[in-house]
């Protein structure tokens, strides 16, 4: 088990990591995130790096995936798990369009954690007007 704020990092650098590069734009997206949402006010920023390493490693274990689900499910408490899902809608907008491995992802991340399918696509919605480009 996690903490839930590790459980909400993991997700976000899963989505980050998706199609194999975590660009400038995601990463200050993550870090705004971690610095400005009231579920971060009582987490160490420091942690951070720890975090993005432990997710690093189980990823690249074998089934690395689906056990970082399954890990990030455990961890996070129902209540929280639309907000995961909208963390990684963020991160996935903020860099663009996102990649085919990013929304095949968001994709197992919405199964993983029960969201709803309307309120996905309310999510995802907004995670697109927040990161709109001219």
């Amino acid at each position: 088990m996690l903490s839930h704020h590790a459980a909400l990092v993991y997700v976000m650098v899963m989505v980050s990591a998706a199609d194999g590069d975590m660009t400038d734009a995601e990463l200050e997206t993550i870090g705004e995130i971690i610095n400005f949402l009231p579920i971060f006010r009582d987490y160490d920023p420091g942690l951070l790096v720890k975090s993005t390493a432990a997710c690093a490693e189980l990823l690249d274990s074998d089934d690395g995936m689906a056990r970082a689900l399954d890990v990030i499910r455990a961890s996070l408490p129902a209540w929280l798990r639309e907000t995961a899902y909208a963390l990684a809608c963020d991160v996935a907008a903020s860099d663009g369009e996102p990649h085919p491995e990013v929304m095949r992802l968001l994709e197992l991340i919405r199964h993983r954690l029960d969201v709803d399918r309307l309120a996905a696509a309310a999510i995802e919605r907004g995670a697109r007007a927040r990161f709109v480009r001219p």
